[in-house]
């Protein structure tokens, strides 16, 4: 349960940022350089290369260099995980809500017994 929970800690906090949801967005799309990846935003290069690692590290995606450029892709695994958790989450939230639902219809339905 603690590597579960490490796992999304990392998956999640690289989410929290614009920069970095951007980057996983045109990712998406298929590799692309880290100079492509920087060109849209208006950061110093070593800022950007800040999310890249920590992207990295995170799991999100993999870079490789070769020669002078550095091309990056994502990693589908960490949408996997952060996918399951969410689905377990919707389930509970919904058997909450459904509960809920039934405990009204039925506590309306003595009301108007009475």
């Amino acid at each position: 349960m603690a590597q579960y929970s490490t796992v999304l800690d990392d998956v999640f906090q690289a989410l929290a940022d614009p920069t970095r949801r951007a980057v996983l967005s045109r990712l998406g799309s298929g590799p692309a350089t880290v100079g492509e990846l920087a060109e849209p935003f208006d950061m110093t290069l070593p800022s950007f290369m800040k999310h890249i690692h920590l992207l990295e590290r995170s799991g999100w995606i993999r870079t490789r260099k070769v020669g002078r450029v550095r091309a990056c892709t994502i990693e589908r695994s960490n949408l996997d995980a952060a996918g399951h958790w969410l689905q377990e989450q919707r389930a509970v939230w919904e058997s909450r809500t459904d509960r809920l639902e039934q405990f009204v219809t039925d506590t309306s339905k003595e009301g108007e017994a009475q």
